[in-house]
């Protein structure tokens, strides 16, 4: 019964994490967090979900490097 419960808490909040990540793509707010947050927890319970999850952070993974490399290459010419 505590299983059961603990379960569905997951997947309530998972949920929610998930949609407000959504909603925040087209506003502005923190996407880049509750996406994710939404995504692990969905994966305790949810294959589907662990197959996002590492999808999703091999995307973050990706656009954090190229944000830093483009960073990088704006501070040169700013120093030249």
């Amino acid at each position: 019964m505590q299983d059961n419960i603990k379960r569905t808490a997951r997947t309530i909040l998972g949920a929610l994490c998930l949609l407000i990540g959504t909603v925040f793509i087209l506003l502005p707010g923190p996407a880049v967090i509750f996406i994710p947050l939404g995504l692990a927890l969905l994966s305790m319970e949810y294959d589907w979900a662990k197959r996002w999850l590492k999808i999703s952070q091999r995307y973050f993974r990706q656009a954090a490097v190229k944000a830093d490399e483009s960073l990088r290459w704006l501070s040169r010419k700013l120093r030249s």
